[in-house]
């Protein structure tokens, strides 16, 4: 989706840079949009079945809660001090805020792009955006938002690479550190 939306925004920039051509998938607009809507209907299929599952197994609340502001800033501050351990199969105080953050970044990726797709026929949408250029932004910065989780991620992925695999493969968890 991000090489085909490049691709759309390659056509209308909105801040001083386009993407290379190399890096976006469609060759022209028409294509990028071909490509975004066509896969569009996939990622709305897997939110929405990764939404459903959460809630109703109870992952969500079992996962990603309790979480405090005290007990991020801890985290952080372990982490930033090289102090923080991982523990496979448990999230620390950061990663579950970062999870729900991604998980917000979807439903807003979701959100405004049905408002940019259809926006006359989805004008309370659209005006719920601030209107077509508002909701395009929003559009934008929420996959900005996901581009620098991903690099993270995988640049984390590679120094940790035992994540990968329990990521991959079940892998029994290991014992939970005291909360920090």
């Amino acid at each position: 989706m991000m090489l085909s939306g490049w691709a759309i925004y390659n056509a209308s920039p909105d801040l001083p840079f386009v993407f290379p051509r190399w890096m976006t998938l469609g060759g022209w607009l028409a294509g990028g949009i071909a490509w975004h809507i066509s896969v569009m209907w996939v990622l709305f299929a897997v939110v929405g079945a990764y939404l459903i599952y959460g809630f109703a197994s109870g992952h969500f609340l079992r996962e990603f809660f309790p979480l405090s502001p005290r007990a991020v800033v801890k985290t952080m501050i372990a982490a930033l001090t090289g102090q923080l351990g991982h523990n496979v199969g448990h999230y620390n105080a950061v990663q579950k805020l970062l999870y729900l953050g991604v998980i917000g970044l979807l439903g807003v990726q979701i959100a405004t792009g049905f408002a940019i797709w259809k926006p006359v026929q989805l004008g309370w949408l659209t005006d719920l955006f601030g209107g077509f250029p508002l909701a395009r932004n929003f559009h934008l910065a929420a996959m900005i938002g996901l581009v620098l989780f991903l690099a993270v991620h995988l640049t984390l992925v590679v120094i940790f690479p035992n994540t990968l695999i329990a990521m991959l493969a079940p892998v029994p968890a290991e014992p939970e550190d005291p909360a920090p």
